[in-house]
């Protein structure tokens, strides 16, 4: 089976226990404003236009089929949506610069639990294994299952990143060959997720409530972003939530404006450019508060 993957990350160490490999897989069904990795939200391929590499030298224009690329007054322009990310890969091929490419390719899962099991020998050495992220992995939910099942076969710790927002049959399907779960909570307040991510909350919970009463290993990832999640009211939910579902560990993952170039990169408008980064006393003060009500917090 077939599936779209962004990006293979190896000697990954933030994302599960050990060294680990991490397969990033392409769609997500939320919108999170302060999404890091916007490219991971469409489930195809991508056109990535990186202006500061461009020449001008307008061979992208001569090569387009779909006339998305056009020139004017010296610059390059591009209209993103009416691009087919170079199903022939005309531009790409005439850009001479390396400041055209395409964000998602296919893969095969043979050819994906090959790739992971190359580093098998630093899995067994440090305790690490496979993470799957994305986007939102379960989207790829089939291609998903036959990989953790390749991977369940060579003995490899598996962590599967989810959002939570999935069919309940896909999560039945993935849970005996999942080792652990990072899943994501973000706003507790129905209005306020709808409004911040694009998507219901109240799937996440009964997602999250279905697979703590199968007992799976379960550590809860919450992003910070100032005076979105951060709020009095979204940490106190956070924590009541936490406890109704019985779990006990927590990873607060602070506001960051690292993935910031990607929107322009892929003509996507980015919405947080007035929010300033924390400084590290404020992010200690979140630690704290979550320890005190006996928690085993970390930081990402």
């Amino acid at each position: 089976m077939d599936g779209t993957i962004l990006n293979i990350q190896n000697y990954a160490v933030h994302d599960g226990p050990g060294i680990r490999t991490l397969v990033f897989l392409k769609g997500c069904p939320l919108r999170c404003a302060w999404c890091c990795n916007p490219e991971s939200q469409s489930a195809g391929a991508q056109l990535r236009y990186i202006s500061f590499r461009c020449k001008t030298c307008m061979a992208c224009v001569e090569h387009c089929p779909t006339g998305s690329v056009s020139a004017g007054n010296g610059e390059v322009r591009r209209i993103f949506d009416e691009c087919n990310a170079c199903s022939g890969k005309n531009c790409i091929d005439a850009c001479n610069y390396d400041a055209v490419s395409v964000s998602g390719r296919e893969i095969s899962s043979d050819e994906l639990i090959k790739i992971i099991a190359r580093d098998i020998p630093f899995y067994r050495n440090s305790g690490g294994g496979v993470t799957f992220s994305g986007g939102e992995p379960l989207m790829q939910g089939a291609f998903l299952l036959e990989v953790l099942q390749g991977c369940k076969k060579l003995d490899i710790h598996t962590t599967v990143e989810t959002c939570g927002w999935s069919d309940r049959k896909t999560l039945h399907n993935i849970l005996p060959f999942t080792n652990l779960f990072l899943y994501d909570l973000k706003i507790i307040d129905p209005g306020q997720h709808l409004c911040h991510t694009g998507q219901p909350v109240d799937p996440i919970i009964g997602n999250l409530k279905f697979i703590a009463s199968e007992n799976a290993d379960i550590i809860i990832r919450f992003p910070l972003i100032p005076g979105i999640t951060d709020t009095a009211q979204n940490v106190k939910n956070i924590a009541e939530t936490m406890n109704v579902i019985k779990l006990n560990r927590i990873c607060l993952e602070p506001y960051h404006s690292l993935g910031r170039e990607k929107y322009d990169e892929h003509g996507m408008e980015y919405g947080l450019d007035h929010v300033v980064q924390y400084e590290h006393s404020q992010v200690i003060a979140f630690r704290d508060y979550f320890q005190e009500l006996g928690f085993q917090c970390e930081i990402a």
